[in-house]
C-alpha cells in the first residue's frame, strides 16, 4: 500500500439527497478548516481524519444531478439542507445514472419541481456497468443514502459492491449488516460492511435512549413511550407512503427497546416519523415523552422537544463510519464491524449501550477489538 494511497478513503455515494449533499460539504469542510472544524465525531481514528475521505462517485436518478459533479449535485434541486460550505470545486467526481427499482416511489414524482424527483431521461446503468465504474475509480466505500423503502435498490448496489469488492456503509434501514444472510456474504468474500440506519449525531433516537438508560440506572419504571417525529425534507416526503416505513420503524424502535430493562408491549411503544411539513425543508421535530413510576409507584413523565438539522447530523457519522470502513479493510477483516456499528446505527448486529458502544470504537479504532 503506498503512502498515497493510505491517506485517503475512496469512496462511493449511492443517493446524492440531502445526507449526501451534507457529507460532500463536510468533506471540504472539514479539509478548509482541518483542527478548526466544528463538530467533528472521533476527529482522528488509526490516523484517518475526515479530509482523508475522497469521493470518487455517485449514483443517482435525478436529471439536476445526473452528469454534475457531485459539488453540482449536492446543491441541486430536490435538495434543501443547509448550506454550510459551499466552495465545493474540490468535489469533482461524477454522479452517474442509477436504476430506477424501488428507489422512487410513485407520489415522489407528482409534487411541484422543488419537492421532488424528476427522472434522467439518460439510460440507467447496468450492474456490469456500475462494478465497472466502481473499479475504475479504485473505490474502496460505498455508502447508502437511497430512500427508506428502497430494498431492492439497496440490494442491487449492495450485489455491484460484493463483485467489485467494495465495503459498504448502509446508512438506511434496509438490513444488511444485521441480516446474517447478507452478512456472511461479505465474510466469504472478505470484504468489511458496516450499518444498518444511522443512528444521528445528537437525534431523536440518540436521546430518546440516553433517557431510557437514565431511567433504568435510576430504578424508574418506565410504562410507556413514544417519539414522533417530522420534517419537510424529501426523506419525509419519502416516508409518507407508510408502506415505505416497516423497516424505518422497526429500526427506530428496536434501538429504544434494546435499552429497556424489560421491552415494553407493543401498544405501549411508538417510534417514528408521522408526518410531513413541507415549509420545515431538512429540519426534523422530534417530540419524546415517556411515562413511568418511581419510588412507591409514583407517577412521572419526561416531554422533550428536539429541533435539528437532519442531514448534518447523520454526515457526522457517516465520516465516523467510512474511516471504520477503511481501518477494517486496512487489518483484512470481513462481514459486519460489530464494535463500529453498535455506536453508529440503530439496527446493527449487535446493540450496546451508549457509552459502551463508545468505547468500543476507540478500541476498536486501537487495534483493540474487531
Amino acid at each position: 500500500m503506498t503512502a498515497q494511497n493510505k491517506k485517503t478513503i475512496r469512496t462511493a455515494i449511492v443517493g446524492v439527497g440531502n445526507c449526501a449533499s451534507s457529507l460532500i460539504q463536510g468533506v471540504s469542510y472539514c479539509r478548509a478548516k482541518g483542527e478548526d472544524a466544528v463538530g467533528v465525531s472521533f476527529p482522528e481514528l488509526a490516523g484517518y481524519t475526515p479530509a482523508d475521505v475522497e469521493l470518487v462517485a455517485g449514483f443517482d436518478v435525478d436529471m439536476r444531478k445526473v452528469g454534475r459533479t457531485l459539488g453540482e449535485a449536492a446543491m441541486a434541486l430536490p435538495n434543501c439542507t443547509e448550506r454550510f460550505h459551499t466552495e465545493l470545486s474540490d468535489q469533482t467526481a461524477l454522479v452517474h445514472r442509477g436504476p430506477d427499482l424501488d428507489g422512487v416511489a410513485a407520489h415522489m414524482l407528482s409534487r411541484p419541481e422543488d419537492r421532488s424527483f424528476r427522472l434522467s431521461d439518460t439510460a440507467p446503468l447496468s450492474k456490469d456497468e456500475i462494478v465497472s465504474i466502481l473499479k475504475e475509480t479504485e473505490a474502496e466505500v460505498m455508502i447508502i443514502f437511497l430512500p427508506v423503502g428502497s430494498q431492492k435498490a439497496v440490494e442491487f448496489y449492495v450485489e455491484c459492491a460484493l463483485e467489485a469488492g467494495v465495503s459498504i456503509v448502509n446508512g438506511i434501514p434496509v438490513f444488511i449488516a444485521s441480516n446474517p444472510v447478507w452478512a456472511q456474504r461479505f465474510i466469504e468474500a472478505g470484504i468489511p460492511c458496516l450499518g444498518d440506519d444511522f443512528k444521528a449525531q445528537l437525534g431523536a433516537t440518540i436521546v430518546h435512549r440516553t433517557l431510557a438508560n437514565l431511567a433504568e440506572m435510576r430504578g424508574v419504571e418506565i410504562d410507556r413511550t413514544y417519539q414522533l417525529n417530522v420534517g419537510g425534507n424529501t426523506d419525509f416526503l419519502n416516508m409518507s407512503e407508510h408502506a415505505r416505513l416497516v423497516s424505518k420503524r422497526e429500526s427506530k424502535t428496536e434501538a429504544v427497546q434494546a435499552v429497556m430493562e424489560e421491552r415494553l408491549a407493543d401498544d405501549d411503544i411508538r417510534i417514528g416519523p408521522s408526518d410531513y411539513i413541507p415549509w420545515l425543508n431538512d429540519r426534523k421535530v422530534a417530540y419524546v415523552r415517556l411515562e413511568g413510576r418511581l419510588f412507591g409507584g409514583a407517577r412521572t413523565n419526561i416531554e422533550l422537544r428536539l429541533d435539528v438539522e437532519d442531514s448534518p447530523n447523520a454526515a457526522a457519522e457517516a465520516l465516523t463510519a467510512i474511516r471504520c470502513a477503511r481501518i477494517a479493510r486496512d487489518r483484512g477483516l470481513s462481514g459486519p464491524v460489530n464494535a463500529a456499528s453498535a455506536f453508529l446505527f440503530k439496527h446493527p448486529p449487535e446493540q450496546v449501550e451508549d457509552t459502551d458502544a463508545h468505547d468500543l470504537v476507540l478500541k476498536f479504532a486501537a487495534g483493540e477489538v474487531v
